[in-house]
Formats: structure tokens, C-alpha cells, sequence
């Protein structure tokens, strides 16, 4: 069956979904963007590529599109030479967003160029998957990150220091502090915050409450630029802490795990 392929390029990772029409996206996949610090070569991630579509029982010549969100420049040529050579078959092509398929959503950003791909196509996707007329759409990726939209407007954002970048800054920065594990013990399921009685239990709790409040502050905060009372204001997170998140943090509304792929899927479906 002819299938998609949907790259979010992070700085991070790089995360590969894998999407036929029809049926929306069918499995998503991750690997490091830069191991040891350098981004690879076009036979690296073309082979990765392949690799992936073996796996999911997948010739190369059902792939029909490749559509990329890339937030790390170097990337893309790499990934517009190995969509050349292992997937340059008549039909078959490569196209970035917002480059290459124009988004639904006017960007009022005071330099547009700059707001990173991710941004805008996580802003596209939370515009149609709901009907509030204000959203916040917070990204628990490298950086958190907090995106408004109203109407069918992105008007920008804040950029904070994300949860896994935090914690390694902590455990790298000292000598005697312990593994940081991110995990919420049982009884602190619902929101409950305890003080912790060791040093590995407080490091948890100040991390996920932390960025709980500061969701919760920043939520209401940005409620009142947007001129809206914080319960006319739709939070969304996605990101891989997005479900832990909620869990502690009454003010998301609504957990979209895979924010930026379905965004990039509507993309190329609006472009088809």
C-alpha cells in the first residue's frame, strides 16, 4: 500500500512515522540526529530509511512521499541526496515544510523565517484538531516550548529549557547528585507533591512539579496576553513528557502525543 514517510528533524532526534492514506499513521520510529556529534551521511540515513521500511514489511517503491520537518539545516541535504538515491523513483519525492507545502496558518512571528518548522506544523495541527478560538500548544521536546494560536493566526511563543535538558544539566554539572530517573512514585499520581526524603526523590519532584507550575504559570500568564480568561484558553502538550505531564498538571486539557506528525500528514494531505 503506498505509505508516507514523515520525518520531524530535532535537534535531538530525528522521528520517522510512517503514514498510508486512509488509515492516518501507522508506527513512528527515533533515531539520534547528530551520534557523536555529527550528522551522519546521505547513505547513513538513507540506508536507516530502508531499514525501517523492511522492518514494516515495506518496498521502497510504495513510498510516495517523504515529507520532513527539519529544525537542523545541515540535515536536509543529506536527506534530499539519500531520498535521491534510494527513493528516486518516478513519483516519489521529497518536500519540506514549510518550504517546499505551505501551512494553513498566517504567521504574524515579527521575522517569520526564523520560527522553527516544528513550531509552525505543531500550530497547523492543533488549529484543526480542535474548535477553541485560543491555544497554547506546549512542546516537552529539547526545549519546552509554548505556542499561541487564535483563530487561524500564530502569533508565537516562549522558549523555556526542556525536562531532559534540565535534568542532564544537574547531573553533569555536579558530583554527588544521582541518576535522575523522571518517574512519579504511585502516590503522586493525580497531582499529589510530597516532600521528598532522598536526594534522587527530591530531584523528581522538583523536576516534574516544577515543570508542572511552570506550565500552570505560564498557562495563565499567557492567557492574559491573549486576552481570555484561563478557561477559554485550550492547552495542549505533546512531546514525550506530555503524558507524565498531565498526569501532575491540571491545566493541560488534552495530550496529543504526536502532535508534529499529524501535522505534517495533514500537510502533505492538503498538498496532494
Amino acid at each position: 500500500m503506498d505509505t508516507v514517510l514523515l520525518l520531524d528533524v530535532g535537534n535531538t532526534n530525528v522521528k520517522i512515522g510512517l503514514a498510508q492514506p486512509g488509515q492516518g499513521i501507522k508506527r513512528s520510529y527515533a533515531l539520534p540526529t547528530a551520534p557523536a556529534g555529527v550528522v551522519g551521511t546521505a547513505d547513513a540515513w538513507g540506508l536507516a530509511l530502508l531499514d525501517i521500511c523492511r522492518v514494516e514489511g515495506l518496498d521502497p517503491g510504495e513510498v510516495t512521499d517523504i515529507v520532513v520537518s527539519s529544525v537542523v539545516p545541515p540535515m536536509n541535504p543529506l536527506l534530499r541526496r539519500a531520498a535521491r538515491r534510494f527513493f528516486g523513483q518516478p513519483g516519489q519525492s521529497i518536500r519540506f515544510v514549510p518550504e517546499d507545502i505551505p501551512l494553513g496558518i498566517e504567521n504574524r512571528y515579527a521575522r517569520p523565517q526564523e520560527v522553527g518548522a516544528d513550531r509552525l506544523v505543531t500550530a497547523f495541527a492543533a488549529r484543526a484538531a480542535t474548535h477553541a478560538h485560543s491555544i497554547v500548544v506546549v512542546d516537552f521536546g529539547t526545549a519546552t516550548t509554548f505556542d499561541c494560536v487564535q483563530g487561524n493566526v500564530y502569533l508565537g511563543g516562549l522558549i523555556c529549557p526542556g525536562v531532559l535538558s534540565s535534568a542532564r544539566a544537574l547531573a553533569t554539572g555536579t558530583a554527588k547528585l544521582p541518576h535522575i530517573t523522571l518517574e512519579l512514585a504511585p502516590d503522586c499520581l493525580g497531582g499529589s507533591l510530597h516532600i521528598g526524603r532522598s536526594t534522587a526523590e527530591s530531584l523528581n519532584q522538583g523536576l516534574i512539579f516544577g515543570f508542572a507550575a511552570l506550565v500552570e504559570g505560564l498557562g495563565q500568564r499567557l492567557a492574559a496576553s491573549l486576552g481570555v480568561a484561563p478557561g477559554d484558553l485550550h492547552l495542549i502538550a505533546t512531546g514525550g513528557f506530555a503524558p507524565l505531564m498531565a498526569q501532575v498538571c491540571p491545566a493541560i486539557d488534552e495530550v496529543r502525543e504526536d502532535l508534529l506528525m499529524e501535522g505534517l500528514f495533514l500537510a502533505w494531505k492538503s498538498a496532494s
